[in-house]
């Protein structure tokens, strides 16, 4: 198994969090901004979480 970056979610984590995740189903009318990947989402916040500032 490869190594995992920092901000990367592990399948273990993702199998844990996904459940907790609302679905969203996208509206036919007026649909909008295609959604992004929820997994691809939480890896993007990740990091930021992570950081300290003084």
């Amino acid at each position: 198994m490869a190594r995992l970056k920092r901000w990367e979610v592990s399948d273990e984590l993702w199998q844990t969090i996904e459940p907790l995740l609302p679905k969203r189903e996208r509206r036919f009318r007026h649909p909008g901004r295609k959604r992004l990947d929820d997994r691809l989402a939480l890896q993007g916040i990740s990091p930021g979480s992570t950081c300290r500032r003084n």
